[in-house]
């Protein structure tokens, strides 16, 4: 006797709920990722590296490794495509500027000592994720999800508060990722074409930028141990970046916003263990949001397991007799 398929609405349901755990996973890995970064921008401003010099040769070998990746799995017919459609084109062209800007705050934040700051950034951007998902996509927020962003936001200010002073960085920071990651929840073209297509887009005038600095005698591509902690910069910028775009199209961004906690929390414990000031106030705030994200996990795991119950009640309900 051959078993029963699902049915279809159901297997479509499954399917799509599959999807959206992997793209979970996949963003919790990008997060992780991104939250090590600090590490890597202080050990080429150690090796002598300024920030516009390390922001110019991470989008040169950002480009590098997204062309090899393109070779291997022979996708330049994509990005043939994307070239021929001027409204995927143009989207594209401003996420590169949004994303530009984005590493160009964070990396300048980070070697002046202000990897707290950079973490407020990161703070704020998915309470602006989650207000896009409402606003521009109609994403439903329940009570637990009110709650997760009251408790943050309260975080956020009291953040502020003990910074003394309104943060330019983490505001540009913040608002140009979340724009980042609206435009790229729009664009037509698959995670890897559209980060080809941008790095493509950074790397003349990064590169223009990292040869006229070489020939002025102030560049530090030449010297070994900053030419490797520079080419790094490739593979760390693509790997997280190709996971963001492939995730962000597959789960509510209100939820990729929450996940987003995570690479602040991380950059949070690296500037505090760089010996920069953590007061009374930056300690509450980072209570305040954690309380949030476990108030948003809450009601995540209430709604998945009503989700849950639902669909093995209809599958019950529409399962033939035996």
């Amino acid at each position: 006797m051959t078993t029963p398929s699902a049915p279809p609405a159901e297997a479509a349901a499954g399917g799509k709920a599959a999807e959206e755990r992997n793209a979970v996973v996949a963003g919790v890995l990008c997060y992780f990722f991104w939250g090590f970064l600090p590490l890597l921008f202080k050990a080429a401003a150690w090796a002598g590296a300024g920030p516009w010099e390390i922001v110019a040769w991470r989008s040169v070998w950002s480009l590098v490794v997204i062309a090899a990746m393109v070779g291997v799995t022979r996708c330049w017919q994509s990005v043939r495509t994307v070239f021929r459609d001027l409204r995927t084109l143009g989207l594209l062209a401003v996420a590169a500027a949004l994303i530009g800007t984005n590493w160009s705050l964070f990396v300048g934040a980070v070697n002046a000592g202000h990897t707290l700051d950079a973490s407020l950034g990161y703070y704020l951007n998915p309470l602006l994720s989650v207000a896009a998902g409402m606003l521009l996509f109609r994403e439903r927020i329940d009570r637990w999800g009110w709650f997760a962003i009251v408790l943050a936001g309260v975080g956020v200010a009291i953040q502020t508060c003990a910074h003394g002073r309104l943060p330019l960085a983490a505001l540009g920071m913040a608002t140009s990722f979340c724009i980042y990651g609206v435009i790229k929840k729009r664009v037509r073209a698959d995670a890897q074409t559209g980060m080809f297509v941008e790095c493509l887009i950074l790397a003349g005038p990064a590169l223009a930028y990292a040869i006229w600095l070489q020939s002025q005698g102030l560049g530090h591509a030449g010297k070994p141990v900053a030419a490797l902690i520079l080419a790094l910069g490739g593979p760390a910028t693509v790997a997280p970046l190709v996971t963001f775009a492939w995730a962000a199209r597959r789960m509510p961004l209100s939820t990729l916003g929450f996940l987003q906690f995570i690479a602040p929390t991380m950059q949070f414990v690296i500037g505090v263990a760089s010996g920069e000031l953590l007061s009374p106030l930056s300690i509450a705030a980072f209570a305040c949001i954690w309380a949030g994200v476990a108030a948003f996990a809450w009601g995540a795991w209430r709604r998945t397991s009503a989700y849950r119950g639902q669909v093995s009640g209809d599958a019950a309900s529409t399962s033939p007799a035996r």
